[in-house]
């Protein structure tokens, strides 16, 4: 009986064990916060080439901002 439960703790533990290295391998830190200075303003409007959803980006980090994406495509700019 006592053999029982030890097994019992044992392969219960273990679980437990592997379930939470398991969830702790998903964990991803949060991209960090742009700093307030880098930050410009911009007047860009950017078309998907699949769908023509258009996104109008008002700021951005940097001069030169990179194309956003949308239907796993980068947008093209639309002058």
């Amino acid at each position: 009986m006592i053999l029982r439960v030890v097994i019992a703790l044992a392969i219960g533990i273990t679980l437990y064990l592997i379930g939470a290295s398991l969830l702790r391998k998903f964990w991803v830190a949060p991209p960090a916060e742009p700093d307030p200075d880098d930050v410009h303003p911009v007047n860009l409007r950017y078309r998907c080439t699949i769908c023509g959803a258009e996104v109008t980006m008002t700021a951005a980090q940097g001069d030169s901002p990179e194309a956003p994406r949308h239907c796993r495509e980068d947008m093209e700019l639309v002058d």
